[in-house]
């Protein structure tokens, strides 16, 4: 992929993404006060998590940890490029992860054309402990953010950095 290629594939994504963040979703009215669905994909804006280095999983942990959702994001630029879930957040990328593949091959282009990235992991924790449910949310959310590196996504914006 060159350079310019590169920095079109990431300008598409940047476009999309964008967009979800300033235009608000339609609310649906009701006559009753109802409580605001915490788990719903529009209530989640991962750009907005505090960012973990990606070594966060090489620390060790006493226990195999918690249900959330986890996000692989470019800082540099606010890119979501990875949308994932878990029940156990100390244990899921301490082994074989075909994402940090990709995200290897991600910083490996950009150093290549000398381009500025900041790889990062965020987590949100409030998410469902039912793994049904929590899987469900992780595909709203990657189905709405487009995320490129999930391969949901990869007939959309292609797989350059298998």
């Amino acid at each position: 992929m060159s350079a310019d290629a590169l920095l079109k594939w990431k300008s598409r994504i940047f476009a999309h993404q964008q967009q979800l963040r300033q235009t608000q979703p339609p609310q649906q009215t009701t006559l009753f006060d109802l409580t605001p669905n915490y788990c719903a994909p529009d209530a989640i804006d991962p750009l907005t998590l505090q960012l973990v280095p990606m070594s966060f999983y090489r620390k060790p942990a006493d226990s195999p940890g918690e249900a959330c959702l986890y996000f692989i994001l470019d800082s540099a630029v606010g890119l979501v490029l990875y949308v994932g879930e878990t029940c156990r957040s100390n244990k899921r990328w301490k082994g074989i992860h075909d994402c940090k593949d990709y995200i290897a091959s991600y910083q490996d282009l950009h150093s290549r054309y000398g381009l500025t990235t900041a790889v990062n992991a965020a987590f949100w924790w409030d998410a469902p402990v039912d793994r049904r449910a929590r899987q469900q949310l992780e595909l709203n959310l990657i189905l709405k953010w487009r995320s490129p590196f999930n391969k949901e996504n990869w007939e959309l914006w292609g797989q350059p950095f298998k």
